[in-house]
């Protein structure tokens, strides 16, 4: 400016021989006076502008090189830092699901590998009570071999009638033989022995009067020959009706009653074999009765009908779908009867803070069908195994959490989705900030603290509990504090110490020595490398709720951050008013690569994207193979 001026005041030796040659011009003449005052106002114009621009030009210079230290108070988003109570909230989405679940079954026995086609069945969500029919199963098949089974029943009933018949004609006829048959020879046998035990003796007084006879020579020896054979004769006679009877009574007799026994038991077996396959038939009508009875399935208890769909776990859409035409195996759920008076909700919480969670802790429960409702719960268990992962899933485990409602309402159903804040910790009086005012550099949090005016204090701070808006202060700040929020904006305010790089020199003699590692350590090749998010706080992992890091970055883990811990960043990252919520404008605001994937993510078309909304398109997107982005 001050050349400017110096300008100004010695316009002929600035102006150069051009003016001079114009101002002889002008003491030329009258004419030329007249010219000159012409030429003269026109120059005084010039030499105003000249003026205007020079102090503008010193003006603008003032303010953009001799105050480029100063900051506009507009561009400061301030907080003050302050004492209230403080709730150190889990948040997880999960469903609304029953207690005590009542599961209809199929009870049709599956024959020949096949099963059962639906023909009828009750709407889902209608409210049923007991003994109200729920489901008709086709029995069309049943009817056709129910037919067949009594022809064989009737068929075993006249084999049963004809095996006991045996039974009785065998029993019948030993008993004729021992009560007839036997006692008629043995009769016979005893009645001819009579008769030869008498001819015998007649025999005996002929050949001893024969001999007297002869011995006087009244009769000749041949006479007392013959009286001699006579006797033999009947003796033989006697002695074969003897044996005969000895043969009947030890030997025929036990002969024929182990025959007639032998019928008997073969009769009685034939019998029983008649009476087992009548049996057998009769349990399969009964059988075939029962199973067309339960193709008509009635409801066991009152209840809330929710129809048992099963979908693919690889993401592939429903396997089974209850409906009239649907296949149904033996055993397999139809529908559920979910007591509405015993509802929980089932969620899976990230393996980062799984271990802040224990059963008994409160919980806020709102549902998404019900706007404005909140309900009231209490953690009532937390699984000690994680998830099966499914085909699109990460490598980052989850472990199922079940928290119960305290006096549900009637108007929530099962499957309702559901957001559960589970209440870890709650301070009554605690020093805190907004996430957004913390910066993570190295291994440390830090806070940007406005001390007056034009200055501003880094501080490093220590944290303790966190949640998804604010994180408690323990050291560093203290009350009244003005601290910046908009951080990343104004970096250069931020006075950081040098990061310290990690010496890992260990790392080589381990290499070098060869050393084998024991079974179960941790050893250096691990895909992971440590838990997503790690770096943050201690004692809760960051100030996202425990996934570890920061505004200021990801923090210290290798590997994938979960979909927590990337929908976290982004809204740090994208939200800079901290409402929550990203608009238009925010969305503007940001590289072209995450516009497309912010305006996708507005699915209700508000204009404004909820941490809901990008948690739902960011797990579309890592389903579809396309990466979670940030």
């Amino acid at each position: 400016m001050r050349s400017t001026l110096r300008a100004l005041r010695c316009p002929r030796r600035h102006l150069g021989p051009s003016f001079d040659g114009l101002h002889s011009l002008g003491r030329s003449g009258p004419a030329s006076r007249r010219s000159d005052g012409r030429r003269g106002g026109l120059l005084g114009g010039v030499v105003i502008c000249l003026i205007l621009a020079a102090v503008v030009g010193g003006v603008g210079y003032y303010f953009v090189y001799d105050n480029s230290d100063q900051v506009s108070q507009d561009s400061l988003i301030i907080e003050m830092v302050r004492r209230a109570p403080f709730d150190h909230i889990v948040l997880e989405q999960g469903e609304i699901e029953s207690s005590s679940n009542i599961e209809v079954v199929c009870k049709v026995e599956a024959r020949g590998g096949g099963g059962t086609s639906i023909l009828w069945v009750i709407d889902e969500g209608a409210k049923v009570n007991k003994g109200d029919k729920l489901v008709e199963l086709d029995a069309s098949q049943l009817q056709v071999q129910l037919k067949d089974q009594r022809i064989m029943v009737v068929t075993s009933e006249a084999a049963v009638t004809s095996a006991q018949a045996l039974v009785e004609q065998a029993t019948i006829a030993r008993q004729e033989y021992l009560e007839g048959v036997y006692l008629t020879e043995e009769k016979a046998i005893l009645s001819e022995m009579a008769v030869n035990e008498q001819g015998l003796r007649t025999a005996q007084l002929a050949l001893g009067s024969s001999e007297r006879l002869v011995a006087k020579g009244l009769v000749k020896s041949l006479q007392l020959e013959a009286d001699k054979f006579a006797v033999a004769n009947s003796q033989n006679m006697l002695d074969a009706a003897k044996g005969r009877l000895r043969v009947l009574q030890n030997l025929t007799r036990k002969k024929m009653l182990v025959q007639f026994d032998s019928d008997i038991n073969a009769a009685e077996a034939g019998l029983v074999a008649a009476q087992s396959k009548l049996d057998e038939d009769q349990k399969t009508l009964a059988d075939y009765e029962k199973q067309i009875a339960n193709c008509v399935i009635t409801a066991p208890a009152d209840g809330v009908v929710v129809h048992a769909n099963r979908y693919s776990g690889r993401g592939g859409g429903a396997e089974f779908v209850v409906e009239a035409g649907a296949m149904v195996r033996e055993k397999q759920a139809i529908v559920r009867l979910p007591d509405p008076s015993q509802m929980q909700v089932r969620c899976n919480v990230n393996e980062s803070r799984v271990t802040l969670i224990q059963s008994g802790m409160a919980s806020k429960i709102a549902v998404d069908a019900l706007p404005g409702v909140q309900l009231k719960g209490r953690v009532v268990k937390v699984n000690r195994y994680a998830e099966p992962n499914s085909y699109f899933s990460s490598s980052i485990k989850e472990y199922a959490t079940t928290v119960a409602i305290i006096d549900p309402p009637e108007s929530i159903r099962t499957g309702m989705t559901s957001e559960v804040q589970i209440f870890v910790e709650q301070v009554p009086d605690a020093l805190q900030i907004p996430i957004q005012g913390l910066y993570e550099h190295g291994d440390q949090m830090y806070s940007l603290v406005q001390s007056g005016p034009q200055r501003f204090e880094t501080r490093a701070v220590t944290i303790g509990a966190t949640n998804d808006k604010m994180a408690t202060i323990t050291e560093g700040l203290s009350e009244n504090d003005k601290i910046v929020l908009n951080l990343r904006q104004h970096l250069n305010l931020m006075e950081l110490p040098e990061v310290t790089a990690q010496d890992n020199s260990d790392m080589m003699d381990i290499a070098e020595n060869g050393e084998p590692i024991a079974a179960g350590a941790d050893g250096p090749s691990s895909p992971r490398g440590g838990p997503s998010g790690a770096g943050g706080a201690p004692g809760d992992g960051g100030p996202n709720g425990g996934e570890g890091g920061a505004p200021g970055g990801f923090g210290g883990g290798g590997g994938m951050p979960d979909i927590g811990t990337i929908v976290d960043r982004s809204m740090e990252r994208s939200d800079t008013d901290g409402d929550g919520k990203i608009s238009k404008d925010e969305i503007s605001s940001v590289d072209e690569n995450r516009q497309a994937g912010l305006t996708a993510a507005d699915t209700d078309g508000d204009g404004f994207v909820t941490k809901a909304e990008l948690m739902a398109s960011i797990k579309k997107r890592m389903a579809e193979g396309g990466g979670g982005g940030r």
